[in-house]
C-alpha cells in the first residue's frame, strides 16, 4: 500500500487519511489486527514493515486522544482542509484565475445540492466536496449503482478538487513556509 504523495495530489493525501481513519476504526484501533491483515501483507521489507507499523501506532494514538474512536476525523486532516479553504478562497477572490472561478461556478449548484440533501448548511463547501467524493468512493467499493445525477456532481467536484490540488502545489512550491 502505497500512501499517495502529499505534495503532489493534497486532495488524493485527503481522501485516503479519511480512508485510514475508517479503516483503522474498523479493526477497532488495534495495531495487532492492522498488522496482520494489512502490514505484513502489503509491506516488503522489515524496515517497511516497522515504518508503517509505526506510522499506524502514531495514527491510532492520535485518534484515541482526540476521541475518534467511533467518527470524525483527525486534526492534522482537519487542518488540511482549512488550508485547502484558505487557497479555494484567495483563488475566488484573484480575477486572474478564471479558469478556477469558472470551474468553482459550474461545481457550486452541486454542493448546494449536497448541502441540501445532508441537512448540514453550514459545512464547508471544500468538506462538503470532499464528503461527496468520499462517499462516492465508499458506493463503488460496495459496487452500489450510481446514479446519473450523483455521477455528474462527482465528476464536477472531482475537477474542481483537481484545480485546487494544482492550485494549491503550486502555492506551497512558492511559499515553503506555508
Amino acid at each position: 500500500m502505497k500512501i499517495p504523495n502529499k505534495q503532489e495530489n493534497i486532495a488524493e493525501y485527503l481522501l485516503f487519511m479519511w480512508q485510514t481513519e475508517d479503516l483503522i476504526r474498523a479493526y477497532d484501533l488495534d495495531l495487532d489486527k492492522i498488522e496482520r491483515s494489512i502490514i505484513d501483507s502489503s509491506y516488503k521489507t522489515e524496515e517497511e514493515r516497522e515504518n508503517a507499523r509505526d506510522w499506524y501506532e502514531g495514527l491510532i494514538l492520535m485518534m484515541k486522544s482526540e476521541g475518534l474512536q467511533k467518527e470524525g476525523h483527525l486534526q492534522i486532516n482537519k487542518n488540511i482542509l482549512i488550508d485547502l479553504t484558505d487557497v479555494h478562497l484567495r483563488l475566488l477572490k484573484d480575477p486572474k484565475e478564471s479558469e478556477y472561478i469558472g470551474t468553482y461556478y459550474n461545481t457550486l449548484p452541486h454542493i448546494v445540492a449536497l448541502r441540501a440533501k445532508s441537512g448540514n448548511e453550514k459545512v464547508s463547501e471544500l468538506d462538503t466536496c470532499f464528503t461527496a467524493l468520499y462517499g462516492y468512493l465508499l458506493l463503488k467499493l460496495q459496487k452500489r449503482e450510481i446514479s446519473g445525477e450523483t455521477q455528474a456532481a462527482v465528476t464536477q467536484i472531482t475537477a474542481l478538487l483537481r484545480l485546487l490540488s494544482i492550485k494549491y502545489k503550486t502555492i506551497d512550491n512558492e511559499d515553503p513556509g506555508k
